[in-house]
């Protein structure tokens, strides 16, 4: 069984920053992708940013320069550094991780943490 436990979300001021974690826990042997999404009130599940295993990062446009994307493959961790946020950042930001098993990669999600950006 796989875990994955986010922190770091809370309520923020416009053009402030935030820095999320994400950490996996229990039967991991390696983590290929690992990524953050995000899902606003009345909207879908959307990529944010992900990152291989061996670093290579991709941002949807809209974060590209604003947010960051980080790993720590000894502590099985993932980041987001969040900066110049906006109200439209306003989410519930999700950790995914990319999982190899016998069957394929196997993708698991983390719980959730609230972002909140006021104007």
């Amino acid at each position: 069984q796989v875990h994955l436990v986010e922190s770091g979300g809370g309520l923020v001021q416009a053009g402030g920053s935030l820095r999320l974690s994400c950490i996996a826990s229990g039967n991991i042997f390696s983590i290929n992708d690992m990524g953050w999404y995000r899902q606003a009130p009345g909207k879908q599940r959307e990529l944010v940013a992900s990152i291989t295993f061996d670093g290579k990062t991709h941002y949807v446009d809209s974060m590209n320069g604003r947010f960051t994307i980080s790993r720590d493959n000894a502590r099985s961790s993932v980041y987001l550094h969040m900066n110049s946020l906006k109200p439209e950042d306003t989410a519930v930001y999700y950790c995914n991780a990319q999982i190899p098993s016998d069957y394929g990669p196997l993708g698991y999600w983390g719980q959730g943490t609230q972002v909140t950006v006021s104007s």
